[in-house]
């Protein structure tokens, strides 16, 4: 008997926080929640009025997106990211990059018997769309250990959730090559490309990181974080046309269509950079106060060069460090969600109002 997909899957690590997170909203001055990398702040007014402009939207919408929404894409990647080559059969709009990290795998085919390579610290989803498809999950940071893997699809994530680690131009073109060598699918995760602090992020599709070429590549970017549309669900993926077009196929007999006046708003997001300097002032901001005060209270924090989140440890199990700061009001990630290389580390995220940061910088100075 097939095992049900459901038994393949581990469970749900958010549960597993219940304790800490009732022990932080006892505290007086209330929780300050910094585990979940959820934005905060006010949806841009021009995805708003996008999004009600579009509202009269009886019909179903395009899976491929509308040609605006290609268009806006293709520009967005080339004027921010440099990216080259770009054409509509490489673009597709998705609902939330989460689905899209949970189903590629089985979108490309990869099952029992395949593996997917994934950081050795990483975001849980990357593995979770390995073992839905069947394949075997290989946590890897070495891109010459893909000629010994072989694996079907490798992920990698810069600025990396959790920990902000940014690749440079010379690992990511060791990824490239590695996994051009043997036949692999590169995903990016690029959706944290726009929160870089102490260097610059890089796509894989500049020609610089491809040497000119798409082969093989597929970025992911995501509007959730950059542009505070969490709630929107809005995505896209971008890349070789020869695997984008099959997922575009698949998908539109799966009915995975993303809303019409989403890809509206999504359009208007693209077009505009002041609103993404906007908030990266405000995380810059955020950034500014918490990591001083987490290392005034004995923190260390490691890599964090970008991204949203403050990667600590007190050189402690990482459950004893979520205790402790659960007893001054802050509830924050236990690094063993992502690997058990994060074991002695916590995710501290910067997505919190200013309020709540002040509020657990102060704490944090006891």
């Amino acid at each position: 008997m097939n095992q049900p997909l459901a038994d393949r899957l581990p469970d749900f690590p958010w549960d597993s926080l219940d304790a800490a997170k009732a022990r932080a909203a006892a505290h007086p001055d209330g929780i300050v929640d910094l585990s979940v990398g959820t934005p905060v702040d006010p949806t841009p007014l021009i995805a708003q009025h996008a999004l009600a402009e579009a509202a009269d939207a009886p019909g179903y919408p395009a899976t491929w997106g509308t040609p605006e929404l290609r268009a806006a894409i293709i520009g967005y990647l080339s004027r921010r990211w440099g990216a080259e080559g770009l054409s509509d059969a490489g673009v597709l709009p998705v609902i939330g990059t989460k689905e899209l990290v949970a189903l590629l795998p089985t979108l490309l085919g990869v099952h029992a018997g395949n593996a997917v390579v994934v950081p050795e610290i990483a975001y849980p989803t990357y593995g979770v769309g390995a073992l839905i498809a069947g394949a075997a999950v290989l946590r890897c940071d070495d891109p010459s250990w893909v000629f010994e893997m072989r694996p079907k699809l490798v992920w990698i994530n810069s600025p990396a959730n959790p920990h902000g680690e940014i690749l440079d131009v010379a690992r990511l073109r060791e990824w490239v090559d590695a996994c051009r060598e043997v036949g692999a699918v590169l995903a990016s995760d690029e959706c944290y490309g726009e929160f870089g602090w102490d260097a610059e992020p890089v796509s894989v599709l500049n020609p610089f990181v491809n040497g000119g070429s798409l082969d093989g590549l597929l970025a992911v970017h995501s509007l959730s974080k950059r542009s505070n549309v969490a709630g929107y669900r809005a995505g896209f993926v971008a890349g070789d046309p020869a695997i984008v077009r099959p997922l575009l196929e698949v998908r539109k007999h799966a009915g995975l269509m993303l809303p019409g006046p989403v890809q509206a708003a999504m359009v208007a997001l693209l077009g505009d950079q002041a609103h993404v300097e906007e908030q990266r002032a405000r995380y810059a901001a955020r950034r500014a106060l918490l990591r001083p005060a987490l290392e005034a209270a004995g923190f260390r924090v490691e890599h964090s060069e970008g991204s949203l989140y403050l990667w600590c440890t007190r050189d402690e199990d990482c459950r004893a460090s979520v205790d402790h700061l659960a007893g001054m009001g802050i509830l924050v990630a236990p690094g063993d969600f992502y690997g058990a290389g994060g074991g002695r580390f916590v995710r501290v995220a910067l997505t919190a109002t200013d309020e709540r940061i002040a509020a657990a910088a102060q704490r944090l100075g006891g």
